[in-house]
């Protein structure tokens, strides 16, 4: 039976050790199917641009170097022949799809195998809970030195998708983050140490993880931002409402006429 040391969240080490479903880990490697799945992923990997000239792509050899009997040198056609410097190159790469495909079941069983390797060696580690409220790489960092695995190539497999943990692990030259699902044969033997989260062997549901999107972020700020420049806008806004209702009542009394004068009374002569 198959068994791997089994941790808290916090790292503390449990005094049971966990036993992984059978159903993943049954003790059985299947070394030709390592390899295969092992050669097709780093077969998909090369990009295939690799390219050289042959003598139809090296330019000048338009014209026969000399004439063919008489000098007492060997027989040349043209100065671009492979046997020439700066002639063309027989049999060199040229671009080409190194991609090549297994069956889905013959992956699976080498994944199965991979997890199985490391497990009978001991290198297969179960944490309860990697959640994390913030990207913090020095507590990633402290928790990987509390396990035992500091200095040692680690690969992380959580229970569905955890940004924070990803966030953290990143700017681990030797810790690689992943989902327990999106895991290959190869990134599990990449690894000296597999720590597993426990929920992505158990089978339980996904822990809705309460973490901040950049879409989320950008929102907040451009919020944020919207909001300072209302802010900004009202005083501004209030002045300029102030000084022209100051110039509108100078403008009017500037304006406004003197009142008429009344015509005096006319005095009634006496006769």
């Amino acid at each position: 039976m198959i068994e791997a040391a089994h941790y808290s969240s916090s790292g503390a080490k449990h005094k049971s050790a966990f036993e992984p479903p059978a159903e993943f880990f049954d003790g059985t490697v299947h070394e030709p199917v390592l390899h295969q799945a092992v050669k097709t992923y780093l077969n998909n990997q090369r990009q295939g641009t690799a390219k050289t000239k042959t003598r139809s792509f090296v330019s000048g050899g338009n014209q026969k170097p000399w004439k063919q009997k008489g000098t007492g040198r060997a027989r040349s056609g043209s100065s671009r022949s492979p046997i020439w410097r700066g002639g063309g190159i027989v049999f060199g790469p040229i671009p080409r799809d190194y991609r090549s495909v297994i069956p889905r079941k013959v992956k699976q069983l080498a994944r199965r195998s991979a997890l199985n390797a490391r497990a009978r060696e001991g290198s297969l580690v179960v944490v309860e809970n990697m959640t994390m409220e913030a990207p913090k790489t020095g507590q990633l960092a402290g928790l990987l030195g509390k396990l035992g695995l500091e200095g040692r190539k680690v690969l992380l497999l959580s229970h569905g998708l955890n940004r924070n943990l990803y966030l953290s692990g990143r700017n681990l030259p030797e810790a690689q983050v992943m989902s327990f699902a999106d895991a290959s044969a190869y990134d599990v033997l990449w690894a000296d140490a597999v720590v597993v989260e426990q929920g992505a062997l158990t089978g339980d549901a996904p822990m809705e993880r309460a973490e901040v999107t950049h879409a989320d972020e950008a929102k907040a700020a451009k919020a944020a931002r919207t909001t300072a420049k209302k802010a900004a806008k009202k005083p501004a806004a209030k002045a300029a409402k102030v000084v022209k209702g100051a110039k509108v009542a100078k403008a009017a009394k500037s304006t406004k006429k003197p009142a008429a004068k009344k015509p005096a009374a006319k005095k009634k002569k006496e006769k």
